[in-house]
């Protein structure tokens, strides 16, 4: 750890383990502060494993106006792109022209808008289809003749989050999973937080200069009971929900869809055999833990997409939901869709008040995660001073240091070291665990080398690498967040792998990831 100007035991201590704290952890470790993160449940549990798994521009931003956050995030897309290619991948997206709604020339305008505003390198720009020869139309109603295909990204969203806490952790930043920061207060210009372990009812007392609260949707909420604020009230939660579905195309590309409510859908390739369709935009109130669909979610995305599939969705053909809640900053928009995305840091005491420094952080896009953080880091150097320069720009995260056309080879190499894993296994563990599938499976030379099955293509040696270096402490963990094995294993399979787990964390096996 840094040595410490005063006697804080950290710099930093953070509260929340989704992809604002993640990623503000790891920038600023990097640049030689001492950090604590506090994640009350799973890295990634709240709002940032709920998304629609997208890095992207936001097209439909650009219609309230948002053209710095658009910016933004276009500028992000290949810099993200670059240095997590096996998580993260281009994807195309064709918006049918839909003739009772925006007209040709507004999308026309708005896609060439977009493609120029970011610095666009990599990505294909815009194109027109015809929709009645491309193969993008043979799902889709007759009716649709014209379409727009253009770029953006694809990401596994919970483990952006995942990696960024492992690099962090890499270079000496704390990380805890279920640990509850319960109270903080100020004290000889420092704070003391008192953390628990919410496996293990330990108490624990920590002293750091200053307080970051990434606490997402539950920012209010550590204001007011953890920091005593009593009267918070600075975001507007926003449910969105998902359904997956059977795959409804065979083409590798997505669709967004304009509804008659001005509101947009998109329909996208999920897990290789399925297709995710979402989201919703509702104002949500209580615990955001207890976020879900509701019926009429459900008709919505349904109906809305039925309006475009020629072959109409059935309520039958969903094999799974989700729906998390957003923390928007509360701008007084009317509706929760026209609610600003961007993010808003306030700061707190500290230079500009008494005691030490608490900065908040309300909204925020998993695109902008890395740019959050940048922003986050000047106000820190603001008050604690600056240590070194920025990094993360060109900083691959663990096991994305190839190049973004590499993927094919690191496959090959997969296969070539372990020729008895099938090619669906190699691709899905290159694709979570880019280079470190080296670590994830050791000298295995056959299948019995990797123990224990647990189901679908899931063996013991990988689940002891995520318990091991991931934080992952039970089966809802590994099969929805740090995989989505939780889409083929059965219900019985996921039950004995949370025995199994709870057998292995009851003799305390040493982990590297703390």
């Amino acid at each position: 750890m840094t040595a410490q100007s005063s006697s804080a035991d950290y710099d930093l201590l953070i509260i929340g383990g989704g992809i604002n704290g993640a990623g503000i952890a790891r920038d600023a470790v990097g640049r030689g502060y001492s950090v604590c993160l506090a994640e009350m449940k799973d890295l990634a549990s709240g709002t940032s494993s709920w998304s629609t798994k997208l890095i992207h521009g936001g097209l439909r931003y650009l219609e309230h106006y948002e053209f710095r956050l658009v910016r933004e995030a276009l500028t992000e897309r290949e810099i993200l792109w670059a240095n997590a290619p096996h998580i993260i991948r281009p994807l195309r997206f064709v918006l049918p022209h839909h003739k009772g709604l925006r007209p040709r020339w507004l999308l026309r305008l708005g896609l060439f808008i977009y493609d120029h505003l970011g610095g666009r390198k990599r990505l294909p720009a815009t194109r027109t289809l015809n929709l009645r020869t491309d193969p993008a139309g043979k799902p889709l109603k007759p009716g649709f003749v014209t379409g727009f295909e253009y770029s953006d990204c694809w990401v596994d969203d919970a483990r952006l989050v995942a990696l960024n806490a492992r690099d962090a952790a890499d270079r000496g930043a704390e990380i805890n999973t279920r640990v509850r920061v319960v109270s903080a207060r100020r004290e000889d210009g420092i704070w003391k937080a008192e953390l628990k372990n919410e496996r293990t009812g330990e108490l624990r007392e920590v002293s750091a200069r200053m307080i970051i609260n990434a606490a997402g949707p539950w920012v209010d909420h550590v204001l007011n009971a953890a920091l005593g604020k009593n009267k918070a009230a600075n975001v507007r939660l926003v449910k969105g929900s998902h359904i997956v579905l059977r795959r409804l195309f065979e083409h590798d590309r997505a669709y967004i869809f304009q509804n008659a409510d001005g509101r947009i859908i998109f329909a996208i390739p999920y897990e290789r055999d399925f297709t995710l369709v979402g989201t919703t935009d509702e104002d949500f109130s209580g615990d955001p833990a207890g976020a879900a669909i509701s019926q009429a979610e459900t008709d919505y995305l349904i109906g809305a997409a039925s309006e475009y599939f020629e072959r109409p969705l059935k309520h039958e053909d969903i094999v799974w939901t989700y729906s998390g809640v957003r923390p928007l900053y509360d701008d007084g928009a009317s509706k929760a869709q026209e609610a600003t995305r961007d993010y808003v840091l306030k700061v707190e005491g500290g230079k500009a008040g008494e005691g030490a420094p608490v900065l908040n952080i309300f909204g925020g896009k998993i695109t902008t995660y890395r740019r959050l953080a940048l922003s986050v880091l000047e106000k820190i150097e603001a008050e604690l001073g600056a240590r070194k320069p920025s990094w993360t720009r060109k900083a691959p995260l663990p096991g994305g240091d190839f190049a973004v056309d590499e993927v094919p080879a690191q496959i090959e190499m997969l296969r070539q070291a372990h020729p008895f894993l099938a090619m669906r296994h190699a691709e899905r563990l290159v694709r979570l665990y880019g280079t470190k599938w080296r670590q994830v499976l050791g000298s295995a030379t056959r299948e019995a080398d990797l123990g224990r099955r647990f189901g679908s293509d899931l063996y013991e040696i990988e689940l002891k690498y995520l318990m091991e270096n991931e934080w992952a402490r039970t089966a809802e963990d590994v099969l929805w967040r740090r995989t989505k094995l939780g889409l083929e294993l059965k219900p019985e399979e996921a039950a004995e792998l949370d025995r199994f787990m709870a057998e292995v964390l009851g003799g305390n096996v040493p982990s590297s990831a703390g």
